[in-house]
């Protein structure tokens, strides 16, 4: 007689499951042509407007500047160079990379793949701080500019989502975006509100600044927003194994010896000050921290400790080109950043749902 051996029954790997094509790739390898690419991107968009300097010309005075050499180039195109494109693509850059970070961390900490920067009600507490102050003067907050207001209403949003986010004395992922969804509705609507009483004159300045724009960027700003950027990206990294745990699940992280309550609290401190710093000087930026965490993982694997630095090289460049695109496409008008990262953003997510069933079923 006979036998028949049973054969193992094998399931169809998700799509989630598939190795990402430039896992194998040496994290130094990839940091190197990311960072060339993104200063790349830096030169040629510094290049490019309605006076176009030369993609050599716009090396050399940059060079020269950070060198306290000459470049000799017109002195015209030197000032328009450096000191009007350089502060608003670095700006760019800046609000790319940190917007992508706190992405990637918040996806983590709220076990929530569609999780972005503003889902702790950061953009729409920095719009009722801004819009306060542009449509009732810097009075109607105790001489406060439209930045400072900004990120105080931010901070204020989030520390309100902070505590309606807590169960029993522990931040719970569920309550914590059900309360940001709840802050920013009732932020949007004093906004919305606050629209309403301004003078007309005022309405364009208020929606570009909701829309998100890098285009008053100065070298002032600069110094906060790069300090901020790289020191908090810097310190999320090193929490990049927890990071990898804390997506397995509570009980698996505090097997693991890891204080759960804790790091939520210093995750969610980190991603608000980020992002809350990045609104403040540049408005209400969406679909960076949505795509690009979705983007890298698809590239180069979910491992944390790659995921966080590299998001930040292609956030970056992502925006640095989308701000690109901006002043561009229909010169002299410029659009709100917003505009373009929707209409980047919504197909590449349809196209990612498609790909990945397992972001619809299990």
């Amino acid at each position: 007689m006979t036998t028949v051996r049973e054969l193992p029954v094998t399931r169809k790997p998700r799509a989630s499951a598939r190795p990402a094509p430039l896992h194998g790739v040496p994290l130094s390898v990839c940091l190197l042509v990311l960072g060339g690419l993104l200063v790349l991107a830096i030169l040629a968009a510094a290049a490019v407007g309605s006076v176009s300097v030369s993609l050599g010309d716009s090396w050399r005075i940059v060079w020269a500047h950070l060198t306290g050499g000459q470049s000799g180039v017109e002195r015209a195109y030197d000032q328009i160079v450096w000191n009007f494109r350089i502060p608003r693509v670095l700006l760019a850059a800046l609000c790319g990379a940190g917007l992508a970070v706190a992405g990637v961390v918040l996806q983590a900490l709220v076990s929530n793949p569609l999780a972005d920067p503003f889902i702790l009600g950061v953009s729409a507490g920095g719009s009722v701080g801004a819009v306060i102050v542009m449509a009732l003067g810097a009075s109607a907050l105790g001489g406060l500019g439209v930045s400072s207001a900004a990120f105080l209403g931010s901070m204020l949003a989030v520390a309100l989502v902070f505590l309606l986010g807590q169960q029993g004395g522990r931040l719970n992922p569920v309550r914590l975006v059900l309360a940001g969804v709840a802050i920013s509705y009732v932020f949007t609507s004093i906004t919305s509100y606050l629209q309403l009483q301004t003078e007309p004159n005022n309405m364009r300045q208020i929606m570009f600044w909701l829309l998100g724009s890098v285009s008053g960027a100065h070298w002032e700003q600069l110094h906060v927003a790069g300090v901020v950027v790289i020191a908090v990206t810097v310190l999320l990294t090193f929490y990049g194994r927890q990071l990898n745990a804390l997506v397995t699940g509570d009980e698996s992280a505090t097997a693991l010896g890891i204080d759960v309550k804790r790091l939520r609290i210093v995750l969610i401190i980190l991603t608000s000050l980020l992002a809350g710093v990045l609104i403040a000087v540049a408005g209400g930026i969406g679909f960076v921290g949505l795509m690009v965490p979705h983007l890298v993982r698809l590239a180069f694997g979910v491992d944390h400790r790659r995921l966080l630095p590299l998001a930040a090289l292609v956030g970056a460049m992502y925006l640095v080109v989308v701000d690109l695109l901006s002043r561009t496409l229909d010169p002299p008008n410029e659009l709100p950043l917003n505009i373009l990262t929707a209409v980047f953003g919504v197909p590449f997510f349809i196209w990612l749902m498609r790909r990945d069933r397992s972001l619809s079923a299990s």
